[in-house]
């Protein structure tokens, strides 16, 4: 029994060491793009996704004692990354033809 717990706590460890990656990269890529690409592609402003992207690690490190806020960082990271960044890096490099 001890080696299953061990495995499951290894694997989270794991998972919570992969989303705190990713929130440093999504937070580095909204710090280094302009600030009205953001409203340009219909999204929040630069400074609202900064709030959040520097929120969501912080949920994520308290997250393994409350994992609804672990959830709640992940989701936000993943909504950067998978819907405003495309977007905001299309709008800055223009027309693709």
């Amino acid at each position: 029994m001890q080696t299953v717990y061990s495995a499951q706590a290894m694997a989270f460890w794991i998972l919570q060491l992969i989303s705190l990656v990713g929130a440093v990269i999504a937070l580095f890529h909204a710090v280094r793009q302009r600030s009205d690409a953001f409203p340009a592609v219909g999204k929040l402003t630069k400074p609202a996704w900064l709030g959040i992207l520097g929120v969501a690690p912080l949920l994520m490190i308290v997250g393994p004692g409350i994992i609804f806020l672990w959830v709640i960082g992940v989701v936000a990271v993943c909504v950067y990354l998978v819907d405003v960044r495309p977007k905001v890096d299309a709008i800055q490099r223009g027309p693709r033809w």
